[in-house]
């Protein structure tokens, strides 16, 4: 599965990276992580197809994941799987605004990471299943 992971900080994306390792959870197929640093790549990678679930850095600037996630939904029809890291669990109600599909706090947590895009993949696989 390809798994998109966009920030501006190449640490973050290490971090995410390290943390999914090469598959988030035993019974789930091997990830391919394709790294973006800008939001031209996100659109670019997403409109090209073949991602199956996305993190966004929603403390990335200039362009926040959140405001990406919600323009990837907005234009996107059967938008892949979303998770966007925030900045402090009170940000919960933006991510909502931004239609993720689950959050994770910063700094990312390798566990709570890989746990939650272990579930937007199987969400993922089932939706193509059926």
């Amino acid at each position: 599965m390809r798994v998109l992971v966009y920030s501006d900080d190449v640490n973050v994306r290490n971090a995410v990276r390290l943390a999914l390792g090469r598959r988030p959870a035993p019974e789930l197929p091997r990830v391919e992580i394709l790294d973006c640093a800008t939001e031209p790549a996100v659109i670019a990678a997403m409109d090209g197809g073949g991602i199956d679930v996305a993190v966004l850095d929603g403390e990335a600037v200039p362009a926040g994941g959140m405001g990406i996630c919600r323009q990837l939904k907005d234009e996107i029809y059967r938008c892949p799987p979303i998770l966007v890291l925030i900045g402090r669990i009170q940000d919960g109600w933006l991510a909502t605004w931004s239609r993720a599909d689950a959050v994770v706090t910063h700094p990312v947590d390798p566990i709570a990471t890989a746990d939650a895009v272990a579930a937007l993949m199987r969400q993922r696989l089932a939706r193509t299943i059926a």
